[in-house]
C-alpha cells in the first residue's frame, strides 16, 4: 500500500470517529460558511461551496443546517467569522506536519495547535518551514466495484483529469486541485459512482517510523484532528500496514 493511500485509510477511519462525537458536522458547517462567504451562496459558481456541500450530505447532514450556514457565511444570517490560518511544524522523526485551521481566535488556536505539538514530541515552525513538501492535488475517489480501469481513464481525461491511479481497494483520479469538483461533476455525468472529491496537500516524499515514533506521531496527528478550529492536518510519515492496524484499533 501507498503511503498516500495509509494517509487516506488514517483519514477514513478517524472521519467515522469524529462522525460519532459530532466533531464532522463542526468542521463541515465552518468550511461551508468560510465557503459561502469567500465565494457566494451560489453552489453552481463556487466549486469549493459545492464540494463542502456535496460532502455535507453525504455525512447526513440536515439540509435545513447546511442553509443556514451558508446564510451565514453570506451575511444573511448573523454568526461568527472564521478566518483560514496554516500552521507548521515536525513531528516524531523528523516528520513534516501541515496543520489547516479556520478559527475565529488565532491566539488561541496558535495556543492549543503549538501545546499538542509540544506534547507528542514535536515543535512549532516558522510559516514555510514545511509546506514546499506537499503537492496540492485533487482527488476523486471511486469504488473499483463494478469499474474497469480502462473506462474511467478515458471518462477522467474526458472530464478534465491528469491520471487515474490504481490504490488497490479504490481508484484515484488526480486533477488539477481546482478543477476536482468539475471533474467529479463530469464522472457523475458518465454514470460513475464517485465516493468523494477533494483536494489534499500530498506530501512529494514520506518518513519511515516505527515503534514508540509511530505511536506518538499518530497520538499527534489524533490530538490535532480533534481539536475544533483544525480543518485539516497533513503529514509525510510512513507506518507499515500491520503496525497501521494495531495503532488504530
Amino acid at each position: 500500500m501507498s503511503g498516500h493511500n495509509k494517509w487516506s485509510t488514517i483519514k477514513h477511519k478517524k472521519g467515522a470517529a469524529d462522525a460519532k462525537r459530532g466533531k464532522l458536522f463542526t468542521k463541515l458547517i465552518r468550511e461551508i460558511s468560510v465557503a459561502a462567504r469567500a465565494g457566494g451562496g451560489d453552489q453552481a459558481a463556487n466549486p469549493r461551496l459545492r464540494s463542502a456541500v456535496i460532502t455535507a450530505r453525504a455525512g447526513n447532514m440536515p439540509g435545513d443546517t447546511i442553509d443556514r450556514a451558508i446564510k451565514r457565511g453570506t451575511g444573511d444570517l448573523e454568526g461568527v467569522e472564521y478566518e483560514e490560518v496554516s500552521y507548521e511544524g515536525y513531528g516524531p522523526g523528523g516528520t513534516a506536519v501541515l496543520v489547516e485551521t479556520l478559527t475565529d481566535n488565532r491566539n488561541r488556536t496558535v495556543s492549543e495547535v503549538r501545546h499538542i505539538f509540544s506534547k507528542f514530541n514535536g515543535n512549532m515552525g516558522e510559516a514555510g518551514c514545511v509546506s514546499w513538501m506537499f503537492d496540492k492535488v485533487g482527488v476523486v475517489v471511486v469504488g473499483k466495484e463494478g469499474v474497469e480501469e480502462e473506462t474511467l481513464m478515458e471518462h477522467a481525461l474526458e472530464a478534465g483529469a491528469e491520471d487515474v491511479k490504481d490504490e488497490g481497494d479504490i481508484f484515484e483520479v488526480h486533477t488539477p486541485p481546482n478543477d476536482v469538483e468539475d471533474v467529479a461533476e463530469g464522472l457523475r455525468g458518465s454514470g460513475v459512482m464517485v465516493e468523494s472529491a477533494s483536494a489534499l496537500m500530498i506530501p512529494q516524499t514520506f518518513v519511515k517510523l516505527e515503534g514508540r515514533d509511530a505511536e506518538v506521531m499518530l497520538r499527534l496527528y489524533e490530538n490535532l484532528e480533534e481539536n475544533d478550529d483544525v480543518q485539516h492536518v497533513w503529514s509525510n510519515f510512513d507506518i507499515d500496514d500491520e503496525l497501521m492496524e494495531k495503532l488504530l484499533g
